[in-house]
């Protein structure tokens, strides 16, 4: 039974759990939780939890608890005497739960095992002399994993927080100081050193020890090498060091200066691997390396990575923290801003940081340091001038290689390597047309220009791993140097006590110098004289060997006044030494004295900048952002092309194929859009969709461009009739929209700021109309309609009051029988009507020769209409200085400045615009604004313009009453509108 109950308890399945289940039979409810499966008879009368009365058949349970589907195997039993025979019956003890957890499995492996683990057999399988020890495998694996994982941890992987040495870096350093290889000397071979570590210290691989000796060695690796090499240590380019039987090292100056005052007894030392010599088991440290050239290594099971910080700034921390215990990270960061790579770089963003400081751990992006030049002949090139830390620079100039290749980088035409003794430059060409900030974007998101450096402050304290943040890891490091001065300071004390006591005694020797040499004289042996002078004078035994060893040249005068004035000096220094171990401020103060002495030493400026956070790098960024035309053709065929594709012509010119097109196609809308714009497709049938100028191909000048079914998911009833290009969507701006039936609306930009697959619905339409053309509209503006019958009407925008985005709107214009309205423009002063017929004749004319008049009528005549000139097809309100492109139904395109269009009056004929040929058309209009100063200065108008006729509307405050019935006609067809006639069904 046990054994079915335990496979049952190991069955990997996981099921759900239940809050209950009954039994029909028995009435006996089973209550299935987190801790367990309880089967109680009366589910009704149990109360308290505590007090639940359960099956006392383990079987019966068992079988319930197989039958029932949502028990998951973590499910316990609990076996309970059934009390239902006799009320009042005493409570029985619980037996322990029967869930079997890991730790239980492998006790029962050994508790019954013949032999203990660990135990010694003697004469084992009868063999005499024999001896085994009993072992089993799990235990002995376990206990030689935590063997390794802590030799590695403690002895190879992780730094001490106090000098951010590594055992291998300390037993390096250590063994050039005893053989004497320091700044001082000359370069020795670096495998003398190598041998006296490996010899001595570390018994590892040579290649091992050589190579964190080189590092040591590396200017781009360490903030501030520890040793001065001679030859050839690598270099950034990845280039390996040459072996050690070529190269040189000593100690650098900064390196001497972990090593300082050793010998003093500060550091504790303790037997190499052989027991045949000591070691320190750290070292002095007179700045806190740890910071300063960082550390990174992994271990069994955690890994540090700590950057390196200035050596400056580190020092001016430390001391801040010593002045201010309770200092906060923010006031630290004041003095020590970030790190500092050896190679320079940028660090974006200080969140990362404050993280790493705070808590240990933090991201850091780290960027290249670049410049943007201009050569004589215009061309631009990008200069990268240092290289994120650790980055290999060869990799990086075969990376950009390979991407220049694959034209993910086709903006470069060449890449130099400019590197020699002044630095480590990387000339990028650009193309002409390339522009440099795109490019940088490129190269930061395809390279490692830009990489992540993820920060761990990982360090051992007291022989323990642990993650610091900055204040403790400045803590641990002051309070070591503290020990440092005590000891150095208590091994000093005693050195000068000691001399001051044998300067006492030759002062008594010379005080009493005649009797001191009689007894001298009269003495048989050296031995017998030191104990008559100490029984005379009260001598040591220092004293009276320091008086037996005095020459007689010291019995001179002036040198009596050499030992007065030692003897002097040695106790002012006592009084030095105990005043230091007596005052943790004076203690304070030496250790800060001596850093500042490091820093004015061995202090370089900053390398590494920081600047503010850096947006996330997306696919905008990549993208130039230049104007562009925007074709749509009438079969749906969209392109982009930049504006200066096309060349500017003279009136009356042919103008040049701009699309190849098929047959009884023609282009139908043009329209220029910078590339980081969004671009509102307004559909025939009143839906608006939405796209970024650069999520249209870009296709060449004959190409027929993209379908639009590829693009956005058009019905097959829809064509798109009006496009609106924007970065933005203030709710204070409006659009208005013109249906060819001549409705109008106006509706807040807001609404439209949401994207949707299948569409937004924009405006409701009558059946048979569709929408023509949709503006941004502002206050004091009017809007110009004409229609296909030769009528302009221009009216206030505000006869037309803000409506939602589902609304079918008002009437605009009146419309003799067989006409439509071509086109709806918004006029501003001081602007021109041009109207275009299907022949290329047209003309303009001043907006303020069209009287003002209220929405809804007919208007008045804009062009003479002849059969020759055929109807109207297009207009459009430009400037005087504005150039227009035409576009006939076959796909011819001209551009040419409305200067030439010649200036005339509202009814009048016009001239020859645009050479059309006898079975084309034209058929759209656009004007061609690539001249961003024009345009700023437009804007600038244009608002000037919004602000005085805001001004004067509320000095005015019109009502919607002075304008007539209009009003009321149509305010009826929209509240049809909203009570559901034309409602749209999916909002």
């Amino acid at each position: 039974m046990a054994d079915e109950f335990d496979n049952f308890l190991n069955d990997d399945e996981s099921i759900p759990e239940i809050d209950s289940w009954t039994d029909e039979e028995e009435d006996d409810d089973v209550v299935i939780g987190k801790h367990g499966a309880h089967v109680i008879e009366d589910y009704d009368s149990w109360e308290d939890e505590d007090e639940e009365d359960l099956v006392e058949d383990q079987d019966e349970a068992l079988e319930k608890i197989k039958s029932t589907p949502s028990l998951g195997r973590h499910a316990r039993i609990e076996d309970m005497k059934d009390d239902d025979e006799e009320e009042n019956e005493e409570e029985l003890e619980e037996e322990e739960p029967r869930y079997v957890s890991e730790e239980m499995r492998v006790a029962a492996m050994t508790d019954n095992m013949p032999k203990a683990h660990g135990e010694v057999v003697k004469d084992a399988n009868g063999g005499s002399g024999t001896t085994v020890i009993s072992s089993y495998l799990g235990k002995e694996m376990q206990a030689s994993f935590l063997e390794y994982s802590m030799s590695v941890i403690v002895s190879r992987a992780l730094p001490d927080v106090r000098d951010g040495l590594k055992p291998v870096h300390r037993r390096i350093l250590y063994a050039m100081d005893v053989a004497g290889f320091n700044s001082t000397k000359p370069h020795m071979k670096s495998a003398r050193t190598v041998g006296d570590v490996i010899g001595k210290y570390h018994p590892h691989g040579d290649v091992a020890v050589y190579d964190t000796m080189v590092r040591l060695a590396q200017p781009f690796s360490l903030r501030v090498p520890l040793v001065d090499g001679h030859g050839n240590f690598g270099s950034i380019d990845g280039d390996s060091a040459a072996a050690m039987r070529y190269t040189e090292a000593r100690l650098s100056k900064a390196g001497e200066s972990l090593l300082e005052d050793w010998k003093k007894e500060t550091v504790d030392m303790m037997p190499n691997y052989d027991e045949t010599l000591t070691e320190p088991t750290v070292l002095p440290a007179s700045f806190p390396n740890l910071l300063v050239n960082g550390s990174n290594g992994i271990a069994v099971g955690m890994a540090t990575n700590i950057p390196p910080h200035n050596l400056g700034e580190s020092i001016d921390a430390a001391c801040l923290m010593i002045d201010n215990p309770d200092v906060t990270t923010e006031e630290l960061m004041k003095v020590m801003p970030g790190p500092d790579f050896p190679t320079g770089g940028i660090i974006t963003g200080r969140q990362g940081i404050i993280d790493a400081y705070e808590t240990g751990r933090g991201s850091l992006t780290i960027r290249a340091k670049h410049e943007v030049v201009e050569a004589k002949n215009g061309r631009k090139s990008i200069v990268i001038k240092e290289v994120p830390y650790q980055v290999n620079r060869k990799r990086l100039l075969e990376k950009l290689g390979e991407l220049v290749r694959d034209k993910k980088l086709s903006e470069i035409s060449n890449i130099h390597d400019a590197a020699d003794r002044k630095g480590i430059d990387i000339i990028i060409d650009l193309k002409a047309s390339a522009i440099p900030e795109v490019v940088v974007n490129k190269l930061f998101k395809h390279t490692q220009l830009q990489v992540g450096f993820g920060v761990i402050m990982l360090a051992l304290v007291d022989g323990v791993p642990r993650v610091l943040s900055l204040k403790e890891t400045l803590h641990y490091y002051i309070k070591h140097r503290e020990d440092v001065v005590t000891r150095r300071t208590k091994h000093d004390l005693e050195e000068a006590q000691a001399r001051e006591h044998v300067l006492e005694g030759l002062i008594v020797a010379l005080d009493n110098i005649d009797e001191v040499i009689s007894i001298i004289r009269s003495s048989q042996t050296d031995a017998e004289a030191a104990k008559r002078m100490s029984e005379r004078f009260g001598l040591s035994d220092k004293q009276t060997h320091a008086i037996l060893e005095m020459k007689l040249r010291r019995l001179t005068g002036l040198e009596r006044d050499k030992i007065e004035e030692e003897l002097a000096s040695l106790r002012e220094q006592i009084a030095y030494f105990k005043s230091i171990l007596s005052d943790i401020n004076v203690l304070h103060k030496v250790i800060k004295e001596e850093m500042l002495e490091v820093k004015r030493r061995f202090a370089t400026p900053r390398k590494t900048k920081i600047v503010g956070e850096a947006k996330e790098i997306n696919a905008e960024d990549l993208i130039a952002d230049e104007k562009m035309v925007v074709t749509v053709t009438r079969a749906g065929y969209i392109k982009r092309l930049p504006v200066a594709t096309y060349k500017q012509q003279r009136r009356g010119g042919k103008g040049m194929q701009g699309t190849n097109l098929k047959d009884n196609d023609f282009v139908e809308h043009l329209f220029v859009a910078s590339t980081h714009e969004y671009m509102l497709f307004f559909s025939s049938t009143g839906k608006v969709y939405r796209l970024k100028v650069y999520d249209i191909p870009e296709g060449s000048r004959h190409a027929r461009g993209t379908h639009l079914v590829n693009l956005l998911q058009l019905e097959k009833t829809e064509n798109v009739s009006a496009i609106i290009s924007s970065k933005h969507f203030p709710e204070n701006e409006y659009l208005m929209f013109a249906t060819s039936q001549g409705m109008v609306k106006k509706t807040s930009m807001k609404l439209y700021d949401r994207t949707r697959r299948d569409g937004l619905i924009a405006i409701s339409l009558k059946e048979g109309d569709e929408l023509i053309s949709v503006k941004r509209v502002s206050a004091g503006e009017s809007v110009m309609m004409v229609s296909s019958a030769g009528k302009a009407i221009r009216w206030d925008e505000k006869e037309a009051r803000p409506m939602g985005r589902d609304t079918m709107g008002v009437k605009g214009m009146e419309l003799p029988n067989g006409a439509k309205v071509i086109g709806m423009e918004i006029a501003t002063t001081g602007s021109r009507l041009l109207v275009i017929t299907e022949h290329g004749d047209g003309k303009r004319t001043q907006v303020e020769k069209y009287p003002l008049q209220h929405r809804g009528g007919q208007g008045v005549s804009t062009f003479k209409m002849t059969e020759k000139k055929g109807r109207l097809a297009a207009m459009k309100v430009v400037q005087v200085d504005d150039e227009i492109m035409l576009i006939t139904e076959s796909g011819i395109v001209i551009r040419t400045s409305v200067k030439g269009i010649t200036e005339q009056g509202r009814d009048t004929t016009g001239v020859k615009i645009m050479d059309v040929g006898a079975k084309d058309r034209v058929a759209a209009i656009a004007i061609a604004d690539d001249d961003e100063d024009k345009v700023a200065l437009r804007r600038k108008q244009k608002k000037a313009q919004q602000q005085e006729a805001l001004e004067l509307e509320d000095l005015e405050g019109e009502s919607e009453e002075e304008f007539g019935e209009d009003f009321e006609e149509d305010d009826d067809e929209e509240q049809e509108v909203l009570d559901g006639d034309y409602a749209d069904e999916d909002f």
